[in-house]
Formats: C-alpha cells, structure tokens, sequence
C-alpha cells in the first residue's frame, strides 16, 4: 500500500484526535491559577499567622509546594492532574518538582542506586540538586564563616 504526501496527509487527519483548544486552554488556566492561589495561601499562613518575614514566607511557600507536587507525583495524582490541565500543572516551581521525582519513580525497579540514584539526574534533576546542594553549602558556610 503505497501513499503519496497528500493521500498520507489526508489519512492522518481523518484519523488525529480533534482537541478542543477552549476548553483545554481554561482548563490549564483554572488549574495553574489554583496553584498559584494555593501558593498564595501557603505564603499568607507563613507571613500573617506565623509572623515570619516576607523572604522566610515565600521561601517557606515555594519549599511546601516543591514537596507537595513530589508528594502527588508519587502518589500518581499529579499525573491524573496533567492528564486534564496540560500545562496548567507544569508551573516552574511544581514542573521541575515533577520531573525529577518522575523519572526516579519510574526506574525504582532498578534499585535505590543504578534506578532511583542515576535517574533523579536525569531532566531537571542536575539543575535542581546541585542548585539545592551548592545552595545549602553555601548557606551553612555563611552561617558559620561568613558576615552579620
């Protein structure tokens, strides 16, 4: 069975799967800005119950966010989630929070070391982790060594 361009163009798009772009745009719309509002929240409760100033509070905020999407990823939720939002859930903080824990997911199988190890570098992991790593080394040779 042979096509020529235009015979397998028209074979394809009877067959793709039509999208309704709407509803998929307010669907990642609602989705992103309930975990933007739910960002808000978490900042709210650290700032204006807890007292803490606004450096500590939107730290504290991003930190609670980072592990609340690790948390649905491995639960699965997230991915429910991404099913039915798209992009809606892949906001940077929670995005790259899903692809690190992803992949090491994935590969647990394999083993805590050549599995979950090796594929937590995989994506954003490098970014992520050496950022985290250098990032506390960092502050606790500030803590110690460093300035007022």
């Amino acid at each position: 069975m042979n096509f020529d361009k235009a015979s397998y163009q028209k074979l394809v798009s009877n067959r793709a799967k039509r999208t309704n772009g709407l509803k998929n745009c307010t669907l990642a719309f609602l989705v992103g800005g309930g975990i933007c509002a739910l960002g808000e929240l978490i900042y709210a409760f650290f700032f204006r119950l807890l007292l803490l100033p606004d450096r500590e509070s939107s730290l504290y905020a991003s930190c609670v966010l980072i592990f609340l999407s690790a948390l649905f990823t491995g639960l699965g939720v997230f991915d429910d989630l991404a099913k039915h939002a798209g992009a809606g859930t892949f906001l940077p903080i929670t995005g790259f929070a899903n692809a690190i824990v992803s992949p090491a997911i994935d590969s647990r199988a394999e083993g805590y070391i050549l599995g979950v190890g090796a594929k937590v570098f995989t994506v954003a992991g490098p970014v992520l982790l050496y950022g985290t790593v250098a990032g506390t080394l960092w502050g606790l040779i500030y803590y110690f060594f460093g300035g007022s």
